[in-house]
């Protein structure tokens, strides 16, 4: 983060996100633990300094009650996620009723408010006392969610709703059809939290889903001067959250500041030397260009790169000869003094895993580059230089 807006204040952010990753974590079948980030919701509103934005334990959606008359907190929440309107229904387009009794019209309007109705009833008999919706819901049916004492939430992301449903257990439903062509829901299709409360938090009104049964989850709420900072801080806690993400899951850190890297080129170059066959060659070329790493570093920091980079390579090759500088392996480039330095001291680490896999996709590009001996070319067209001169010297003019 020190390179990114919210540089200046990353001491604070560094602890939010370490706690929001902290607390979505979930074992897997091999003892292990994963962080799904997606967990993690991130809600911008701008206004006020950075330093207030606060991590909030429990899935935030930023949508309000449908209407006063329901209660602002249910605990032991069954949560329905829905993907269709609660409203009245009406006939589709290109749909015609050829009504002989005008009496009959009344009862086709009263049908019509009976359908969603019946939808409503069989949604709350299955025991749901809250209703996320991506669609509408209409005054007539907030009535009845109203008079069941359920809270029901309309205009839902879908993105967040199957968040939700995953992390409750839910199933996102698309329609309340069955096998049999009739509507039912089920009680095994709702989603369970230990609260569903709305609060206040910063100058809106968000519903927090505290305790999901499946899996835990946490939100953060960003503050900032205008909606182009916000959009920063979000893309930047997001490269925080994947940083921290990496870590935990992997448990393993190397020293950066180039630190790997010389140590690689330092090791390969002496392996190099023990072959006796055109492949060390290729091995000497291949130490030699992992020292672009450290070397770029050191030039966008305005240091002489030369310099460093020759005192990084004298610190780790001492530390593989000899055994009383085996300390020196965690030495590392510190670009704001422009000195070499203790990497693991200074606190300049980086996951395991990140540095593998661009290790391991670096050489796989090289080869495969490397693997083409043929390139076809098209001839470029032949230019019309049809100019005056040369209509002169061909006879064209005579």
């Amino acid at each position: 983060m020190s390179s990114k807006l919210i540089g200046p204040d990353a001491d604070f952010f560094a602890t939010m996100i370490v706690d929001a990753a902290n607390a979505i974590k979930v074992s897997d079948s091999k003892g292990g633990f994963k962080y799904p980030i997606k967990a993690v919701n991130v809600l911008k509103a701008h206004g006020r300094s950075a330093r207030e934005s606060i991590l909030v334990n429990g899935y935030a959606l930023n949508c309000t009650r449908a209407s006063q008359a329901m209660p602002s907190k249910i605990i032991g929440a069954k949560i329905a996620c829905l993907d269709f309107s609660l409203q009245k229904a009406k006939m589709h387009l290109g749909i015609q009723v050829l009504v002989t009794d005008p009496n009959k019209l009344e009862a086709i309007r009263q049908r019509e408010s009976d359908i969603t109705k019946e939808r409503i009833q069989k949604i709350l008999a299955s025991g749901a006392n809250v209703i996320l919706t991506t669609g509408g819901i209409d005054d007539l049916c907030i009535k009845y969610f109203s008079e069941a004492g359920a809270i029901a939430i309309r205009r839902c992301k879908k993105q967040d709703l199957k968040r939700i449903a995953k992390a409750t257990g839910a199933s996102f439903l698309v329609t309340m059809a069955n096998l049999e062509g009739e509507e039912s829901f089920e009680a095994s299709q709702l989603g369970e939290a230990e609260e569903v409360v709305q609060e206040r938090i910063c100058d809106d009104e968000l519903i927090l889903i505290k305790g999901p049964k499946a899996r835990t989850s946490s939100s953060i709420i960003l503050r900032g001067a205008n909606d182009f900072y916000v959009d920063e801080m979000e893309r930047s806690v997001h490269d925080a959250l994947s940083v921290v993400k990496r870590v935990l899951e992997s448990k393993s850190v190397v020293p950066g500041g180039g630190a790997v890297e010389a140590a690689l080129s330092i090791y390969l170059e002496n392996f190099a030397t023990s072959l006796s066959s055109r492949e060390q060659l290729a091995i000497a070329e291949y130490a030699h260009s992992l020292l672009v790493i450290p070397k770029t570093l050191a030039v966008n920091a305005a240091q002489d790169s030369t310099d460093l980079v020759a005192k990084l390579r004298a610190y780790h090759n001492s530390s593989q000869i000899k055994a009383e500088h085996a300390h020196l392996k965690w030495y590392g480039l510190d670009l704001y003094e422009g000195v070499v330095c203790d990497n693991r001291k200074a606190g300049v680490l980086e996951p395991a895993m990140s540095k593998i896999s661009s290790l391991k996709l670096a050489t796989e590009a090289a080869i495969t580059i490397l693997r083409i001996d043929d390139m076809v070319k098209i001839n470029p067209e032949p230019k019309d230089d049809h100019s005056y001169q040369n209509a002169c010297n061909a006879g064209e003019l005579d």
